[in-house]
């Protein structure tokens, strides 16, 4: 080899292969890292949530139960052709109340996996969000803890023109948090006589309130989870509380329903609308806003009178013997 060969600089290696990354896994819900696969009963079939898919049964009876009185869900496309003529409604609704200052306060309240975010979701999508605000609240920090209880939520209730969705509320302290252990049973008894009181106040000081309760089946709960902790997308909607409270189903419905009947008042009725499937809650849950408020260019046969097999007022669909 010459000189002049050799003093030419040797090629820089090429450089490493970065491997591509393989599919997307979901990491587990916080606190739950180390745990087993959940595991709960459910009329006597086992499901591990954890596993690759449902049992049959579960999945057969998913749409049906709870009393759940269609066989067949909502189309999408028929879905679509009626929400956007609602969406409309909810703009007149909007403007109505930016223009004589009506006040919009509506609790959507629930079980977990209910559709409380994705029907918000859908009666905010057009709305101007100057005028419409969510309020998801954390849980209560270490003064908060100490405060008069409703008073952090107090200063999240709507001024003038402007509607409020609360996704959870003041109702926690009925349900969520006795269930889980998170109040005495004295607190959640005082609450219980307290907020009619709160609320009347809230009404006669000019806030349209509303309260709105989606109700969903066992299996249909089941089926909703098992999707989320395999949805990477969707797994952050899971917290190791949602997996604690799975054993607890009938202590929530002893719950849920003690507050409908205790907090059921003229000035705050409770409506409870079945969600099992959750385009056509959607679209009920509007026609019911709609239909108790009287706002101007109101369309009759868009909002019109929500189906009765979906919406009810609570001692109605309590009396029918259902369960929440």
């Amino acid at each position: 080899m010459s000189k002049k060969a050799s003093k030419l600089k040797k090629s820089p290696p090429a450089p490493k292969q970065t491997p591509k990354p393989g599919p997307m896994i979901a990491a587990k819900p916080p606190g739950e890292e180390a745990s087993p696969g959940i595991d709960v009963v459910v009329d006597g079939v086992h499901v591990d949530l954890d596993a690759k898919a449902l049992p049959k049964a579960i999945e057969d009876k998913a749409l049906s139960s709870g009393g759940y009185p269609y066989d067949k869900k909502l189309k999408g496309k028929k879905y679509k052709k009626e929400l956007v003529p609602l969406q409309i409604e909810l703009l007149k609704v909007q403007t109505w109340a930016q223009k004589t200052g009506a006040k919009i306060a509506i609790v959507f309240e629930g079980r977990d996996s209910a559709g409380k975010g994705g029907s918000i979701k859908a009666f905010t999508e057009h709305l101007n969000p100057r005028g419409a605000r969510v309020v998801a609240l954390p849980k209560p920090s270490d003064v908060e803890r100490t405060q008069f209880y409703f008073q952090r939520y107090i200063e999240h209730l709507p001024a003038a023109g402007e509607i409020v969705f609360f996704d959870r509320s003041w109702y926690n302290r009925a349900v969520v948090e006795p269930v889980m252990g998170f109040c005495t049973p004295q607190e959640t008894e005082r609450f219980l006589r307290d907020v009619p009181v709160f609320e009347r106040m809230l009404v006669e000081n000019g806030i349209h309130l509303m309260k709105v309760w989606l109700e969903i089946g066992r299996e249909m709960q089941i089926t909703q989870l098992f999707e989320r902790r395999h949805d990477p997308l969707k797994r952050w909607k899971l917290s190791p509380i949602d997996y604690k409270g799975l054993p607890k189903w009938d202590d929530y419905t002893k719950a849920a329903t003690a507050m409908l009947k205790q907090t059921h008042t003229d000035a705050a009725p409770w409506t409870v609308v079945r969600s099992n499937d959750k385009k056509r809650a959607r679209l009920e849950t509007m026609r019911f806003v709609l239909s108790q408020l009287d706002y101007d260019g109101k369309d009759p046969d868009v909002a019109a009178t929500p189906d009765p097999k979906i919406v009810a007022d609570a001692p109605s669909f309590l009396k029918n013997g259902a369960q929440v």
